[in-house]
């Protein structure tokens, strides 16, 4: 009897014992604290930017072409050699030229001949046509014959007027021939480096069509960045706004200017007016993006940037120094007020806060009221272990 009274009574405290872990994992005692993934609220100077590729160009650059015909005789500058405004580049066989010039020259000759001889040849008529009027006076000529003589005057007149014409016409023809002449030197019309040979010593040039090109000059001293902007940012960008970038051979280095202009039209309008002009249906769609180039200048006195380079250039919008902020994670549902719901973590416990923003990035937002700094917010919850 007494050892199953020792059995019951172990059998009712285990019972006892298994029904109050039961309740407790019912009500939740057993259950480890839920965990928060959070965030310090801290003072640091924010800005809000535009980011945008760009590409360096140099400040002028200028294609050096010919305007006549003939074989590139001699070349007088190479690739990176550094020229002067009127420096002399190259030089096309002056041949053809030369006597295009001797035959207008000739040619003016000619024509003052025949203005002399014609002149001779009306004071010849002038003397005729008096003598004849002079008989017909005296009633001893032919009024027939003095009509002949007065035609023949007038038409020797008109005739002179003509080759004077002509001696005009032979001295612009042999202004044109110098000047065709003149462009077999060709110069360099400002100061700036050789970046490209295009034609080499020897070529023969045709200018019927285009101009050909032979050298492409360029001022590197100073470089101007072509940045893209999208169609969705351009409306913040404006000239006069501070921007830097950094190219991709030296991260580390920021260059830094001002916006000097924004285009008014995209880079697109050009290809678009070509193709048309061409007949060819209108580059991209309706889908197509659309970028506008916002152009800044930058010294180049190192020569570390060069032509065609890739630009990260980042715009400053606006910036504010010591603000108190927040990352933009932490952001709840925004209210009617304008204000935003923040959880804030107090005694381990989330509360709900309502508070007021500014300037924000893509990464933090500044924070006018309702937390301060070293306060700890929410972002989310850590997921439980499985």
């Amino acid at each position: 009897m007494a050892f199953l009274s020792r059995s019951r009574i172990v059998i009712g405290t285990l019972s006892a014992f298994a029904l109050l872990a039961w309740f407790a994992w019912h009500q939740g005692w057993g259950s480890s604290p839920k965990k928060y993934l959070t965030t310090t609220v801290s003072v640091e100077n924010l800005e809000e930017t535009v980011l945008a590729s760009g590409v360096v160009k140099p400040f002028q650059q200028v294609s050096v072409g010919a305007q006549v015909n003939g074989q590139l005789k001699s070349l007088k500058a190479e690739l990176g050699d550094t020229v002067r405004q009127g420096q002399l580049l190259a030089e096309i066989d002056p041949l053809l030229p030369q006597n295009e010039l001797l035959k207008s020259r000739a040619a003016l000759l000619s024509v003052r001949a025949q203005y002399k001889a014609r002149q001779a040849m009306i004071r010849q008529y002038e003397l005729d046509f008096r003598r004849k009027q002079s008989l017909v006076a005296s009633e001893a000529g032919s009024r027939a014959d003095l009509e002949i003589a007065e035609a023949q005057l007038h038409s020797s007149r008109a005739e002179l007027a003509s080759l004077a014409a002509q001696i005009s016409q032979a001295e612009i023809e042999i202004r044109i021939a110098e000047v065709n002449l003149g462009y077999t030197r060709i110069s360099a019309p400002m100061d700036g480096e050789v970046i490209a040979v295009v034609t080499r010593q020897g070529q023969t040039v045709v200018s019927a069509q285009s101009v050909p090109t032979l050298l492409i000059l360029a001022r590197l001293d100073r470089m101007t960045v072509e940045a893209r902007i999208s169609e969705a940012d351009v409306v913040r960008v404006k000239a006069g706004q501070a921007v830097s970038f950094n190219i991709l051979g030296d991260p580390d280095r920021r260059f830094t200017s001002h916006i000097r202009a924004v285009e008014p039209a995209p880079e697109s309008i050009a290809r678009q007016d070509q193709m048309q002009g061409a007949g060819g249906a209108t580059a991209g769609g309706a889908d197509a993006a659309v970028y506008y180039n916002a152009l800044f200048d930058v010294p180049n006195e190192d020569r570390s940037l060069r032509t065609s380079m890739t630009a990260q250039v980042s715009v400053l919008l606006d910036s504010v120094q010591k603000a108190t902020t927040v990352s933009v994670a932490a952001l709840g549902k925004r209210g009617a007020d304008g204000r935003y719901e923040v959880r804030k973590l107090v005694n381990g416990q989330p509360q709900t806060v309502q508070v007021t923003t500014g300037l924000r990035n893509d990464l933090n937002v500044q924070v006018l009221d309702g937390l301060k700094e070293h306060d700890e917010v929410v972002l989310g919850e850590e997921p439980e272990p499985q």
